[in-house]
């Protein structure tokens, strides 16, 4: 018995997490509705659920959904062989049943109307939504009847709106959100489908004309691009929408009048090139403002839109308004943050024979202006100062925790003529006592011509990954030596130094650890797959060597931020023929 019981209790851990993303929205549906994975666990479930089966969610997550709830009508359980539901869900197709019985937990048997429909749940791969509700039964029924209509549509309805909920509210990109929205209304609605957006400077964009052919989505885009802007007072369907102030049926009668803006004549040139003959026509609105219009239009479906259908194509767009809204801010924000850490990070001096390229990339996560840096600079001994380094976390005070030690280190280096081990017992020192930083990693070098070719590298390590150093045929090694403890450690340990000459054609990469690190995987891998694309990649010119290896090296889950500089010493040119 210890086995199965291990067994689902690693399958109600397995589906703790997706549960909290999944039931918000299953909780926008106003019925029953639970979502099971590839073998019918229940992966998440909605209050409305737990309270017609009177289960908690602890009794409900992780169990099959078969065995825990299905009955037959005298309350037995119900074999698979007999199961419609089960039959759809191994099909992956729709399914609905009018009557049909679930197992509540307190031992009764509740008469439902079901409605089952294949689900995703994004990276946890595919799922299905099972939506239901109450019906009356009695004994005297008989046999099962055909569906009813009006309550199956409604159930529909909320499958269709707790699928836009999560597909819509799951991606934090514009141009996905909108592909989302396309996919989900196309041709499970209508035929075509037409958004209209507003950009940030008031003007209205066609962003997508979308057509359904042959079970294919054909983007049209000789109906895309730039539209007239927004009357004030138009009466006409979308400007109404695009002012946020109705949703509407139209048809090609509709903009048959008398045009009364540009707007009217891009809408009559629409009607005409997709043969609609009504389109759903509602705003997306955020909770802070209009953002465009949503136009659903059927062609080849000859049923027509009726007003009946406007609540349920607003629910479908102010789903997407806020899926968009959410999308813009996080691209916002990101903008800020690139421009902001950009504008803190130094351009690289002019160091003649030398040659530095240098390269940053931000956290995946927009809000994660991170505390990684560089810096090269002269100093007044006539050497070129190197520095990378990593002040902990990722908000605003890491970025501005960045820029005090780097401000710092550049005055202790330039009026201080000492080895690089006491340039940062200094800068540690100070740290303690005139910053908010509480820990950072760095290296800090200095580079100089040491004749006949060769340069002269002298370097400490508080804390960093190691220095990577390339030679002009592709040997590779890491800088081991000069490592010592972080900065804000509080130990009063000294600092080792470190000194090696670096040959003609010699390529010195630093670099921050998200270059290298990646969930699930040792620092060891991340260092040996940086080693062999270094060496692979020493041939290449410098910006080119260093593009390459970013792309290469920079594991595709990172969730850090990365700094990165890269140094060439020069190779003699041979001396012309006959001299």
């Amino acid at each position: 018995m210890a086995g199965p019981d291990r067994t689902e209790t690693a399958a109600q851990q397995s589906v703790a997490v997706l549960d909290t993303s999944l039931t918000r929205g299953l909780e926008a549906i106003g019925t029953g509705a639970y979502v099971v994975d590839e073998e019918g666990r229940i992966l998440a479930v909605n209050t409305r659920a737990r309270a017609l089966l009177a289960r908690t969610a602890e009794d409900l997550l992780g169990h099959d959904a078969h065995d825990l709830l299905h009955r037959d009508a005298h309350g037995q359980p119900l074999p698979r062989s007999r199961c419609a539901m089960r039959q759809a869900f191994h099909a992956g197709r729709t399914a609905q049943a009018d009557v049909d019985f679930f197992a509540r937990g307190d031992g009764s048997l509740l008469p439902i109307a079901w409605l089952l429909t294949p689900y995703d749940i994004g990276d946890a791969g595919s799922g299905t939504l099972v939506v239901f509700h109450t019906v009356e039964h009695t004994a005297e029924t008989g046999p099962r009847p055909e569906p009813a209509a009006g309550p199956l549509r409604e159930l529909e309805r909320l499958a269709l709106l707790a699928d836009a909920t999560t597909r819509l509210t799951s991606t934090l990109d514009v141009d996905e959100a909108l592909e989302r929205l396309v996919s989900l209304v196309v041709p499970r609605l209508a035929d075509w489908v037409i958004v209209d957006l507003i950009t940030e400077h008031d003007e209205v964009w066609r962003t997508a004309v979308v057509h359904a052919e042959g079970g294919a989505l054909v983007r049209r885009d000789e109906l895309q691009g730039p539209m007239p802007p927004v009357p004030e007072a138009s009466p006409m369907p979308l400007s109404r929408a695009l002012r946020g102030v109705a949703s509407t049926v139209a048809g090609p009668g509709t903009y048959q009048r008398e045009p009364d803006s540009g707007l009217a004549v891009e809408q009559r040139r629409l009607f005409e090139a997709t043969g609609m003959h009504t389109a759903a026509i509602a705003p997306i609105r955020s909770t802070r403002a209009v953002l465009g219009a949503l136009t659903l239009g059927r062609a080849e479906d000859p049923v027509a839109f009726t007003a009946a259908d406007l609540p349920l194509v607003e629910d479908i767009a102010r789903r997407a308004g806020l899926a968009l809204d959410n999308a813009r801010l996080y691209q916002r924000q990101r903008k800020v943050a690139e421009t902001m850490q950009n504008h803190l990070l130094p351009q690289m001096p002019g160091v003649p024979g030398l040659q530095m390229t240098v390269r940053y990339l931000p956290a995946p996560d927009a809000s994660q202006v991170g505390g990684d840096w560089y810096d090269a600079f002269p100093t007044s001994d006539g050497s070129t100062a190197l520095a990378v380094g990593d002040v902990v976390g990722h908000d605003l005070d890491a970025a501005a925790g960045m820029a005090q030690v780097r401000n710092m280190l550049r005055a202790y280096a330039w009026s201080q003529h000492e080895l690089p081990s006491r340039i940062v017992t200094r800068l540690d020192e100070a740290l303690q006592h005139i910053t908010d930083v509480d820990m950072a990693t760095m290296i800090f070098a200095r580079i100089e011509a040491a004749g006949d070719g060769q340069w002269r590298l002298s370097w400490t390590n508080a804390g960093h990954p190691p220095p990577l150093l390339i030679s002009r045929d592709g040997l590779a090694r890491y800088l081991t030596d000069g490592h010592g403890i972080v900065l804000g450690a509080g130990a009063d340990t000294p600092r080792p130094d470190a000194t090696t000459l670096l040959a003609p054609g010699s390529t010195l990469v630093l670099y921050t650890d998200g270059l290298i690190e990646a969930p699930g995987h040792s620092l060891d891998e991340g260092l040996d797959r940086l080693c062999r694309h270094a060496a692979a990649l020493a041939h290449r010119p410098l910006s080119s060597f260093t593009d390459h290896l970013l792309r290469r090296v920079r594991p595709a889950d990172n969730d850090d931020d990365v700094a990165l500089l890269a140094l060439r010493t020069p190779v003699p040119r041979a001396p012309a023929a006959g001299r």
